[in-house]
């Protein structure tokens, strides 16, 4: 009798390899998000009469579920992220203030929203059985206001995702810019680097940072729609083919609010998507490296 361990499902005895879905219970999942399943299957060599005995063998397969809890999912980025998810088979979770979105879409009725606050959240409810927590908590308001949810929020989910034992933790920052002192001194970039810090120190071999600039899509306010993509899609496109000429003034200060170019809602996603799916994706990410990131697996 052999036993052997796999990432995927395989029948004997084709000779080839198939691939195949287990449905998984939710509730179920252990902390490290594996699935453990038995087959029993047995094969006659062939030139074997039929009242030979067949040998038996037991296959014993490790299945990766990915469970992913995104923090601000209904939000412009993080919506966008359920959505990636969703598309890429990953079962999602959203923690907002606000719960589940009032807009509808297929995608939607496949994310589990869960209303909370970070501060104040039910952690058990959320975290159990998730193999990465994605944050795009952040805002702007006064320096209190902006230090509290850039970052003491994401310190606590940090925290909480560690102890925990979540594997991976990934978070949207905000691009490097070289703006005077005195504008990277306020609660807004102060409150995102400290967030930054603490997914490095707590998840140093696993933890993400994306720092993208602008970014755009179709953003809804209200009820309303805000075509962002209208005006950062062309300047994307603009800024990408003029790079060789626009690098030398990257150096003046303040230049790259005018120069870094934007990116979009969908390839800040997918980036996020594919830290998931890949072990070795950990570290901080320009906005260069999360378009090529989100290549790897756009479709």
């Amino acid at each position: 009798m052999t036993s052997f361990r796999a990432f995927l499902a395989v029948t004997a005895p084709l000779p080839f390899l198939s691939t195949a879905s287990f449905p998984t219970r939710p509730n179920s999942l252990p902390q490290n998000g594996l699935c453990k399943f038995g087959v029993r299957c047995s094969y006659a060599e062939a030139r074997i009469n039929d009242d030979s005995r067949s040998a038996t063998i037991d296959v014993v397969a490790d299945v990766k579920s990915e469970r992913v809890v995104v923090l601000g999912g209904n939000g412009f980025v993080g919506s966008a992220i359920c959505k990636a998810a969703v598309s890429k088979g990953i079962e999602v979770i959203s923690l907002s203030r606000s719960g589940r979105p009032t807009y509808p879409g297929s995608w939607v009725d496949q994310v589990n929203w869960v209303s909370g606050d970070v501060f104040y959240a039910n952690w058990d409810e959320v975290l159990v059985g998730a193999t990465a927590v994605v944050s795009t908590l952040g805002g702007f308001g006064s320096e209190e206001q902006m230090k509290r949810i850039n970052g003491e929020a994401n310190v606590v989910a940090v925290n909480a995702a560690k102890d925990f034992g979540i594997p991976k933790f990934i978070l949207i920052s905000v691009h490097d810019y070289n703006l005077p002192s005195f504008l990277l001194s306020s609660g807004y970039f102060t409150g995102k680097r400290k967030a930054e810090s603490e997914v490095l120190s707590k998840y140093p071999n696993s933890g993400v940072v994306l720092r993208p600039g602008f970014i755009y899509g179709k953003r809804r306010v209200d009820g309303f729609e805000i075509p962002l993509d209208l005006v950062g899609e062309p300047l994307e496109k603009i800024l990408n083919a003029t790079e060789n000429f626009t690098k030398p003034l990257s150096s003046l200060p303040a230049s790259d609010l005018l120069l870094a170019p934007p990116v979009s809602v969908d390839d800040v996603a997918y980036a996020v998507i594919s830290a998931v799916k890949d072990d070795d994706f950990f570290g901080i990410f320009t906005i260069e490296q999360i378009r090529e990131a989100a290549a790897k697996v756009k479709v």
